[in-house]
């Protein structure tokens, strides 16, 4: 979720959407991960060396393993749409609403919702300022559907709770705006003060757990409810969760199994509403957070914290992503808006001095750039940040040289999902329900614009020569 500010006033200007997308944002990640597996591609003269990444056509979290939104040699089509059906193999309408992505284990979709007793709940897209709360504060029914990754068609839903929601939500926002997260034998759900609830793949109740109250809102005005946006991620049998709220701040791990807790590691933050990332460096594992007052490195067995990182925004929303000794952290609310380039491996209280945008810690850094809403991509060599009014930016992931800077020409709804990356093109997916393909690389060229019928909060997934786009009411499959 995001917000504008008015620089030169102190009123806050909010544009506000959650996800998991943002979400977010949620998936298990192996000391040696099977998601992955790369191919190193010759350098040419014309181009950065880069590496072939493939999957096995999993995507069990917010923008996949590692949240890094990439899988090559998938064979997407350019040109599809929603209006005309083309390329598309199939469509599954999904009652209620969601930010929440659809993640993917081997055949299954998983798809979550939120259903209000009202019949007709709707939230508002685009760029706009406004921190009101949605007048719906009906009794809900939160849903998990599983569905067939070839057809479609629904193989089983379950009921997974019902009631009033706790917290209000924002107009732009939605009761489920988290991704779940699945590691093959279970699927976990945040659905924010409600609880956590886990599901065996098969569709089997397994455990449910409360952790308190997730009132997040304004960091200066904590009497506005905008609803929790945080995702899940798994890893090693462990479930993690960041929380930072109006009231409690903390990070926890809890046993997949029975949802004990494992650790709970309490700080001082502002409310917030990113995603944690599992990093891999060549000597340590990491579990990386996106927060306020700082961005934090922590051992995921533990909870001990490694690094703190101060200089990000008061509103805090992208997921942290790394490609392998290099981590990228952005945020976009002003004035800071920062990017910075992490190297991993590092220990105490990292923050540049003012002034100073490198360090024997830091890589590079750039202020007043940073996306609000949409997480960064690496890809080949090359980091993108998209934010949410258009603004696309390429920079060197080793030296932070800006290569390019355009305007993704949308239609006046911005954006709120992630890129996300195949065969050397770039998925963008507009709140107007445009998916944009740019080609990857250090030449803007804007290849085709896909109209999907449908508005769009949540972050495409590929897995195995299709396309997932979560559409407002429906569950796109594009491919060949």
């Amino acid at each position: 979720m995001v917000w504008f500010s008015n620089r030169t006033n102190i009123k806050i200007y909010f544009t506000f959407t959650l996800l998991a997308i943002l979400m977010s944002s949620a998936c298990t990640q192996e000391e040696s991960p099977r998601q992955e597996k790369t191919e190193a591609v010759a350098k040419s003269p014309e181009a950065k060396p880069f590496r072939i990444i493939k999957h096995d056509g999993n995507w069990p979290q917010f923008r996949g393993a590692y949240a890094a939104g990439v899988a090559d040699e998938q064979n997407l089509p350019l040109n599809f749409s929603g209006v005309t059906g083309e390329h598309i193999k199939w469509q599954t309408n999904i009652p209620g609403l969601a930010h929440a992505c659809p993640i993917v284990w081997e055949d299954k979709v998983f798809v979550t919702s939120a259903i209000s007793s009202l019949g007709d709940a709707t939230f508002k897209h685009g760029l706009y300022g406004a921190g009101d709360a949605s007048e719906d504060t009906s009794s809900h029914q939160w849903m998990l559907y599983c569905l067939d990754k070839k057809s479609g068609d629904v193989i089983w839903e379950r009921l997974v709770h019902q009631g009033v929601p706790q917290d209000k939500r924002h107009i732009k926002s939605t009761y489920n705006n988290s991704t779940p997260a699945t590691d093959g034998r279970y699927v976990v759900m945040l659905f924010g003060s409600e609880g956590v609830f886990v599901y065996t793949v098969d569709g089997e109740f397994v455990w449910k757990k409360n952790i308190g109250r997730m009132n997040v809102g304004a960091y200066n005005a904590p009497h506005l409810e905008w609803g929790p946006a945080s995702s899940p991620i798994i890893y090693r049998n462990k479930v993690f969760i960041q929380t930072d709220t109006s009231d409690d701040d903390y990070v926890l791990a809890l046993d997949i199994h029975s949802g004990d807790l494992v650790w709970k590691t309490e700080r001082d933050e502002l409310p917030g509403w990113g995603t944690p990332t599992i990093i891999h460096g060549p000597d340590r594992v990491e579990l990386v957070t996106n927060s306020s007052n700082f961005i934090y490195g922590y051992y995921p067995d533990t909870g001990q914290e490694l690094w703190r990182l101060g200089g990000s925004s008061q509103i805090t929303a992208p997921t942290p992503v790394f490609s392998d000794s290099i981590i990228i952290v952005c945020s976009g609310r002003g004035p800071e808006a920062p990017v910075f380039a992490i190297k991993t491996g590092v220990r105490g209280d990292i923050t540049l001095p003012e002034g100073q945008t490198n360090s024997k810690d830091i890589l590079w850094s750039a202020t007043k750039v940073g996306p609000y809403m949409p997480t960064p991509i690496i890809y080949r060599g090359y980091v993108y940040t998209l934010n949410n009014n258009g603004d696309f930016r390429c920079y060197d992931l080793e030296t932070g040289q800006k290569i390019y800077s355009e305007k993704i020409p949308h239609r006046g709804g911005g954006f709120s999902g992630s890129p996300v990356a195949s065969d050397g093109k770039l998925f963008l997916p507009s709140e107007d329900g445009d998916v944009f393909v740019i080609k990857a690389g250090p030449q803007y060229e804007l290849v085709a614009t896909n109209d999907m019928g449908e508005r769009i909060m949540t972050t495409p997934v590929i897995s195995e020569e299709v396309m997932l786009v979560r559409g407002e009411k429906s569950v796109f499959a594009v491919g060949y």
